[in-house]
């Protein structure tokens, strides 16, 4: 009896969309957004922000909300203000984050780690978080360094 060769065969384009990938959003549903559902889609693609998504089996598992900018905010306010294109920027900021399914934040802040370190001017994620214990655990759980506490948010990085 001749046996079928145990080499895995490499995934068809149509089966790659089963993997975990991390894809551009032009819209969400706000109220999904533990964090800040009262910033509407307008917010969160203008001014250079970008929404990502972490896609398995054409589902979105998670979702994490990017903003770019030359200095640390403090306030969603200054994040407004302090917004500027990708190319322009140094600073990339995770103003949002949440997760649909288990373990769905911590994959895709990884992807968003992969995708900022193929951006030459980026050299670090940092994070305008919620003044939680929640936030709190998660961000020091997943690497990130605890960097200013202000009076309603904190601010976390993590190194590209």
């Amino acid at each position: 009896i001749r046996r079928p060769p145990r080499s895995t065969p490499k995934p068809s384009s149509a089966a790659s969309d089963v993997y975990k990938r991390q894809v551009q959003l032009s819209e969400i549903n706000p109220e999904d957004d533990p964090v800040r559902p009262e910033l509407d889609n307008e917010f969160r693609i203008s001014n250079g922000r970008k929404i990502f998504g972490l896609k398995y089996n054409n589902e979105i598992e998670g979702v994490v909300c990017i903003a770019f900018t030359n200095e640390l905010p403090a306030t969603v306010k200054e994040l407004d203000l302090m917004s500027v294109s990708e190319k322009d920027s140094q600073i990339a900021i995770a103003y949002t984050l949440w997760s649909l399914k288990k373990g769905a934040g911590k994959k895709i802040m990884k992807e968003l780690l992969k995708y900022m370190k193929q951006q030459n001017n980026i050299d670090s994620i940092m994070t305008l978080s919620p003044l939680t214990p929640v936030a709190t655990h998660y961000h020091i759980r997943n690497g990130a360094k605890l960097i200013k506490i202000n009076p309603t948010t904190q601010n976390f990085q993590y190194k590209v």
